[in-house]
């Protein structure tokens, strides 16, 4: 059996390729008894796996008494016709996941069999948890870490789900799209527990012990999470700059934005009750080439109409007209604003934004970009003609801060230009 399936897998390579000698697939190799036992157990239809994994965890779970009799396993699992059970307790017996102990004529769940409920156990504790891949991922790499065994490869996903947020982040940013914008903003919102306990795991590791690969990816992981927690300042501000080009609809306040966040809410049976009547269908020749189709209406109206070459607009139509609501700057622009105008000495920049909220503290920290700034909006103009300049420290380290639902903030102040040497 061994020989045959060495045959096939030869087949796979191209000739003189020996497959023990492809590092891609000799770590695979070496793990083929675990690999088999994976197979064996997720082999066949869908409801044979589950009625395996669902036998081998439940023999599994019994702790004080691990070996089972036949009697306690038919009467555990009565509910299973015993032609079906017999079936599945023979396959996991074939494939070394369960134990027969002839002697002592009980079952007992085997090491390989313990290895891989042990490893799908972490994978169902984060199937129920929103965006769970991050945690499973952080849990690989803390698991390893304690025991001495991190895993690269762990590493490399993790750092590849990141690189797949950020490029998810940059396009909604991109885009312009309020709802594209709201929606990351959640996005990253759920993901930031599991980045918090990933940067747990990473800020315990030290480069004693790790090889140059390893050590490379922990600290690429740690600038990415970095970008990805700054992207909430990134969101607010293009959240801001949309707001501002808001059109009310009516005094009531109503704006574009929340209209077409209401119509995204009905369903098309309600959209077309509410355009019934109102929209008029025009056919599309299609088997018209629009190019030829106008050049030919041109001659016609140039030919056979030449009077309809002046038009007039048609009577405007009643409307009610309403005042404009006056736009009121956020509360956090106004807080801010007043507190650097009277700064005096230097002020750091947890003082300066931290208070209220993580969503209000994002916001202000967003605004000191503006300090300084030439060109910006009225509102934004007081702010930005402040005589304070901004200034990071180099080591770009985390200040901790714990309150208001900041954890910490990147270290940094604000200075007055006439304390600047």
């Amino acid at each position: 059996m061994a020989e045959r399936e060495e045959n096939l897998l030869i087949e796979f390579f191209s000739p003189g390729i020996e497959p023990h000698d492809v590092p891609q697939l000799f770590p695979l190799l070496n793990a083929r008894s675990y690999i088999d036992a994976l197979i064996a157990m997720f082999r066949g239809g869908n409801e044979e796996v589950l009625v395996r994994l669902m036998v081998l965890r439940e023999i599994g779970l019994r702790v004080d008494t691990p070996e089972w009799s036949p009697q306690e396993l038919s009467s555990h699992f009565s509910f299973i016709t015993q032609a079906k059970f017999n079936t599945v307790l023979h396959r996991l017996r074939e494939h070394g996941l369960l134990l027969w102990d002839a002697e002592q004529r009980v079952y007992q769940l085997s090491t390989t069999g313990r290895m891989v409920l042990s490893a799908l156990s972490n994978l169902l504790s984060f199937s129920t948890e929103q965006d769970g891949e991050l945690g499973f991922l952080a849990a690989q790499i803390a698991a390893g870490s304690s025991v001495g065994k991190l895993s690269p490869e762990a590493l490399s996903h993790l750092l590849a789900r990141l690189a797949e947020l950020e490029g998810e982040f940059s396009q909604a940013v991109t885009s312009g799209s309020e709802f594209r914008l709201r929606a990351a903003q959640s996005k990253l919102e759920s993901v930031q527990k599991w980045m918090d306990k990933s940067n747990e795991v990473m800020r315990n590791l030290s480069a004693d012990g790790l090889d140059e690969t390893t050590w490379r990816l922990a600290q690429q992981i740690g600038q990415r999470q970095s970008k990805l927690m700054r992207m909430s300042s990134v969101f607010q501000r293009e959240l801001a700059a949309i707001a501002r080009q808001q059109v009310h609809l009516s005094q009531g306040g109503l704006s574009s934005s929340e209209l077409a966040a209401w119509l995204k809410q009905r369903s098309i049976d309600e959209l077309t009750d509410l355009v019934a009547q109102q929209l008029a269908y025009t056919p599309e020749a299609t088997f018209i080439l629009p190019d030829v189709m106008l050049d030919n209406t041109e001659e016609f109206v140039a030919r056979e109409q030449p009077n309809r070459r002046i038009s007039t607009m048609p009577n405007p139509a009643e409307i009610e007209y309403v005042n404009d609501v006056p736009y009121e700057p956020p509360p956090q622009l106004l807080e801010l604003t007043r507190l650097l105008s009277g700064l005096n000495e230097p002020l750091s920049v947890a003082d300066a934004v931290v208070g209220g909220s993580f969503s209000a503290a994002s916001y202000r920290l967003s605004l000191l970009s503006f300090l300084g700034e030439q060109s910006v909006d009225p509102e934004l103009a007081p702010l930005a003609e402040l005589p304070v300049t901004l200034q990071w420290h180099e080591h770009n380290e985390l200040h901790t801060i714990n309150r208001d639902e900041v954890t910490a903030i990147s270290d940094g102040q604000l200075i007055p230009k006439e304390m600047q040497i």
